[in-house]
């Protein structure tokens, strides 16, 4: 399957990056992120852990332009997020960055194969939809899928739907995976099953794949293993 080349650069750039919350109008600020940093190059793989509360989910949706920080700078492919609006945001999004969640948010309605082709939809021409089409079939059957292309997802096991949440995820060929806790709802064997298939797939398609997860043994896998502390980053 070709891929589009990523370039031998950096592909994500966190500078200083802080966020702070505040449970309710009586409660004191909580700062989330403290002048976080972080530098994610192609290929590279990431892990995330800390306690709950950290702030672990929160970097990553900033990370994935799903929220934004209160103070610092996020570069993304080349571009700073910070002075996109919306539309360029969504833009990013759709075309460079995938997401996995802990849930994999199949739509019910659809088939394995019609949810993986669901970020293909905005935007594309016929042409673009039938080289979607033809690369969902091979990802759905690289991941062991090639017989439940048409199941939904009540008929698949939560192993398998994952799977397709992961071929859904890749089917854009983003250059950033962002997993947040993506074995979290799946037994040892399924998560075990499921680790090992993205580190294939990151190896195989040179996408970078930043996880935020609690589990040791799973973080200790991946390239470099981070601990939010703090507020902060430290290996």
């Amino acid at each position: 399957m070709p891929l589009t080349a990523i370039p031998m650069s950096a592909i994500a750039v966190l500078s200083k990056v802080s966020k702070s919350f505040r449970a309710s109008a009586q409660s004191p600020v909580q700062d989330v992120l403290r002048g976080v940093d972080l530098t994610i190059t192609p290929g590279e793989t990431i892990a995330i852990t800390g306690p709950s509360g950290c702030g672990k989910s929160t970097l990553l949706h900033i990370l994935g332009t799903l929220d934004r920080p209160e103070s610092g700078t996020v570069t993304l492919f080349g571009e700073d997020a910070g002075t996109l609006g919306e539309a360029g945001l969504s833009r990013l999004r759709a075309e460079r960055i995938g997401f996995i969640f802990q849930l994999h948010h199949l739509l019910p309605q659809l088939s394995a194969l019609e949810n993986v082709l669901v970020p293909t939809l905005a935007g594309a021409v016929k042409a673009d939809r039938a080289a979607a089409e033809e690369r969902a079939r091979k990802l759905l059957s690289r991941v062991g899928l090639g017989a439940h292309l048409d199941k939904k997802p009540a008929q698949l096991s939560g192993g398998e739907q994952q799977r397709v949440a992961v071929v859904r995820a890749l089917i854009r060929q983003p250059g950033l995976l962002l997993a947040d806790e993506p074995t979290g709802a799946l037994d040892a064997a399924n998560g075990q099953a499921l680790m090992d298939l993205l580190l294939e797939l990151n190896a195989e398609l040179g996408t970078a794949l930043v996880m935020v997860t609690h589990d040791a043994k799973l973080a200790a896998l991946m390239q470099r293993p981070l601990r939010m502390v703090d507020g902060r980053l430290a290996a």
